[in-house]
Order: C-alpha cells, then sequence, then structure tokens
C-alpha cells in the first residue's frame, strides 16, 4: 500500500533539520503527500471571496508538508526527487497585497490595496472568467531538504531549495538537492496550477492545495553541486538563488559550466562560451527574498559531446 503523509498538523513554515519527522520513507519509495495552500486550509470558500488582512499573516506563508525522513541518507549523498503526479484542489487563488510583488511601496505600503480573484481549477484549465480560460501547469513551488545550519523560512531559498517556484518542477521531471543532514528533511508544498515568469505579483501564482505523487532515492552527490538541479525528459537545468538578480543568474550559469564539465567532459571555458550560444535562461521568480534563475541547455545539443 502507497504510504500517504497528511498536511494535518504536519505543516511548517521554515525548513529545517530539528524538527521530529513525520513520516520515513525508503529509497525508491513511490509515496503520496498532502500539500496545503497558500492561505490557511479552509480559507478559500468560493469564486468572488476577498482575503482580508487577518486571512494571511506573513511570513507564515508558503507552508510545506515535512520533515519526511528518506532513510539512509546522509551528508554527501545527493537526494532525487522524481515528481511522478499532481492532483490539484478545485479552486485556486491569486491576490494582490500591499508591500508584495515586483513593485512594493516599500514606504506607503499601498500598491493597488488588496484584492483576490479566486478561480475554478477543472478540466485541466484555470477559470480565469467566463471567457479566459488558462492552460494548467501545475507545478512545486517549495520543494527542498534541511539547510545546513538554522532554519530558512519557507517564503525564501538557497543552496538547499526551499522556496524556488521553478516551473519546471512538475510531473515527469527530477530534482537533486545535496544532503545537508541524516535523513535529508524532505518538505514539500506551496503548489500552483500556473505561473507567470517572474511570478510578479508575489501572490503571482495560482495557489492551490494539491496531493502529490512523488519518488525519492538516493545518489552520491557530484563534488560542486551547490544549488539544485533539474533534469527533464528535453534539458538539463540549474538554478541560482541570490539577490541582485545577476546574481542568480551568474550562479545558475557557474553550476551548468560544473556539470558541462564534470559528466560531459566539456572544459569550462569551452562550456562557458557554448552556453553563450545555446543556453535557455530566465528569470522564474523575482519576489521572494532571494530570486531564482534558471539555466537549461538541451539534451540533444549535448549528445554531440558524447563518445
Amino acid at each position: 500500500m502507497t504510504q500517504r503523509v497528511s498536511k494535518a498538523d504536519n505543516i511548517k513554515y521554515a525548513l529545517s533539520a530539528n524538527d521530529g519527522f513525520i513520516a520515513s520513507v525508503e529509497p525508491g519509495e513511490t509515496f503520496i503527500v498532502e500539500a496545503a495552500i497558500n492561505a490557511n486550509d479552509g480559507t478559500i470558500r468560493h469564486v468572488g471571496q476577498q482575503l482580508t488582512e487577518a486571512d494571511v499573516t506573513f511570513p507564515f506563508v508558503n507552508g510545506a508538508t515535512g520533515p519526511i525522513e528518506v532513510k539512509g541518507a546522509k551528508p554527501g549523498d545527493m537526494l532525487v526527487l522524481e515528481i511522478v503526479g499532481m492532483e490539484l484542489d478545485t479552486l485556486g487563488f491569486t491576490a494582490l497585497w500591499p508591500g508584495v510583488g515586483m513593485f512594493p511601496d516599500w514606504v506607503r505600503q499601498k500598491e493597488f490595496g488588496r484584492l483576490t480573484r479566486v478561480v475554478e481549477v477543472n478540466d485541466g484549465v484555470v477559470h480565469w472568467s467566463d471567457k479566459v480560460k488558462l492552460p494548467v501547469r501545475p507545478m512545486i513551488g517549495v520543494a527542498g531538504v534541511a539547510p545546513v545550519a538554522g532554519a530558512v523560512l519557507t517564503v525564501d531559498n538557497g543552496p538547499h531549495g526551499g522556496n524556488l517556484d521553478v516551473q519546471e518542477i512538475t510531473p515527469g521531471n527530477t530534482v537533486m538537492f545535496r544532503v545537508n543532514h541524516e535523513g535529508a528533511h524532505l518538505f514539500l508544498g506551496d503548489c500552483h496550477a500556473l505561473q507567470g515568469d517572474g511570478e510578479a505579483n508575489g501572490m503571482g501564482a495560482i495557489e492551490i492545495a494539491a496531493t502529490l505523487t512523488v519518488k525519492v532515492s538516493l545518489k552520491p552527490a557530484p563534488k560542486r553541486l551547490g544549488h539544485p538541479r533539474i533534469d527533464t525528459p528535453t534539458h538539463i537545468c540549474t538554478l541560482g538563488c541570490a539577490r541582485p538578480l545577476e546574481d542568480a543568474m551568474r550562479i545558475a550559469f557557474q553550476e551548468m559550466i560544473y556539470w558541462l564539465e564534470d559528466d560531459y567532459g566539456i572544459p569550462a571555458p569551452e562550456a562557458y562560451m557554448l552556453l553563450g550560444q545555446i543556453a535557455e535562461a530566465r528569470c522564474t521568480q523575482v519576489v521572494n527574498p532571494k530570486y531564482t534563475y534558471i539555466c537549461k541547455v538541451d539534451k540533444k545539443l549535448l549528445a554531440q559531446f558524447a563518445g
């Protein structure tokens, strides 16, 4: 029987090695994780609803289910997380919120005020309005392991993962993290039915509760694995989490150069020049304490370097 990890009383707002495990899984095991909505569960009730100030308490947002123990995981390992499937709830929301997003009015905290759009999500579409239907592109916003030291809020991110908000963390793809503590301490949450690049308005995705089916395994960590990596059927991807934005981009490209040199035998200077021609790169979110940048390389091009 497939193990199911309940979100009930198991939602955390920081990734840390200090919390007790809520469940344990074996390497190679496929299991189910319930992920809460980015608001108190039960708060979103109907289309047309407007969230109030009492409904959202920063920084207690982006709740993640965890920590989940991966048995046998230890520092020096790489946790490989395969996203097998996502079952979405039928109601999601996006919102404008004072002080949150690309255009925060830091002084007056005014912007456009508070505005919520609750939407129905079913039949593979987000029902933006009676006329406008947007194709669903499900993704996991928060995915990561316990950081090296201390705790990192689920609104933030870093080498351990966390609030990455990367659209490629989606069914069919695999995410890789360096393990920092025994058991890894895996956290998952903050799911989206759809998110545009930049997650521009802060609560900028269609935030939604979801049930995740995932599989974990362990491998030796590459020596130069500094930030999470993603493997898709078509691309290898590296991430950078930092401020300012150009530093996030530099990290993502540096991580890709390491990967190309270590696994594909392309010398770093050539890999750097190669990225100048073939890199597919963008900012996936520019609203968290640290931004996220992704660098992607098409596997078809890399196949030419084999042998």
